[in-house]
C-alpha cells in the first residue's frame, strides 16, 4: 500500500482526484518557469507563479496530511519569497536547486501515479543556493 492507497482510504476521491490533477499540471509546469527566472523581461511573471505554485502545493499537502511535500513545498514557498524581492536574473546555483526540487516534485508525482511510497527527500536540497551571486 503506496500514498495513493493512503490518500484513497482517508479521504473522500473527488478531494484525491482534484488534488493529483492540479498537482500533475503544476509539477508539469515548474520547469518552464525556473528556466524562465534567467530571462529579466520574464522574471517577475515566472517567480510570482511559482510562488503560488509551491503556496498551493504546501495547502493542499497540508490538508491532505502528506507531511514531506508539505514540508519541502513551504521551504520553497520561503526562498521564492526571498526572490520576489531580488532584481532579475537569478544565478546559476539557484536555478539548477529549484531543478533539483522540480525533480523532487516529479518523483513524488510518479510515486502517487504508482502507488509507491514517497521518495525521500534529498539532503543536497535542504541547502539553500546562495541567492546573492
Amino acid at each position: 500500500m503506496g500514498i495513493r492507497s493512503d490518500l484513497d482510504a482517508n479521504f473522500d476521491f473527488e478531494i484525491v482526484d482534484e488534488f493529483l490533477d492540479h498537482y500533475s499540471m503544476m509539477v508539469d509546469s515548474m520547469e518552464v518557469m525556473i528556466i524562465d527566472l534567467q530571462k529579466p523581461n520574464m522574471y517577475e511573471r515566472s517567480v510570482n507563479e511559482l510562488f503560488r505554485v509551491f503556496h498551493n502545493i504546501k495547502s493542499a499537502s497540508g490538508y491532505l496530511k502528506i507531511l514531506p511535500m508539505n514540508k519541502l513545498a513551504a521551504f520553497v514557498e520561503d526562498e521564492l519569497e526571498i526572490l520576489r524581492n531580488k532584481k532579475p536574473p537569478v544565478n546559476e546555483e539557484t536555478i539548477n536547486w529549484l531543478l533539483a526540487i522540480s525533480d523532487m516534485f516529479a518523483a513524488w508525482q510518479d510515486d502517487l501515479k504508482l502507488d509507491n511510497n514517497l521518495s525521500k527527500i534529498k539532503y543536497s536540497l535542504l541547502k539553500i543556493p546562495d541567492l546573492e551571486k
